[in-house]
């Protein structure tokens, strides 16, 4: 069975920092691509970014593009996301995926899911 242990959130104010953490374990890490999603407060669940499973190749939404990065360490079943210049709606519900074999990165999603992170950006 799939655990995805996300940490890293937190409240930081507008153009900060914080990198984001979640562990895997269950099956073979550098098997599968991973994400991040985020959940803002009355929104839909929205894709942030993926990475492949060696991490050769990442793809980002527009709105974070050059501001935040994904990562892997597959030696350390971990996958990261960088996030600088945070903005105040970037506050959301942070939740790391691990996709299914063969799924699309966005949309029409299979993956297993995390419990989620809060990160909060005051202005």
């Amino acid at each position: 069975q799939v655990q995805l242990v996300e940490s890293g959130g937190g409240l930081v104010q507008a153009g900060g920092s914080l990198r984001l953490s979640c562990a895997a374990s269950g099956r073979t890490f550098s098997s599968y691509s991973m994400g991040w999603f985020r959940r803002a407060p009355g929104k839909e669940r929205e894709f942030v970014a993926a990475i492949n499973w060696n991490g050769e190749h990442t793809y980002y939404t527009d709105s974070v593009k050059g501001r935040f990065t994904i990562s892997r360490d597959n030696a350390k079943n971990t996958v990261y996301l960088q996030m600088n210049s945070l903005k105040p709606e970037d506050t959301a519900v942070y939740y790391c995926a691990q996709y299914e074999s063969g799924s699309s990165y966005f949309p029409n999603v299979r993956a297993s899911w995390g419990q989620g992170t809060q990160v909060t950006v005051s202005s």
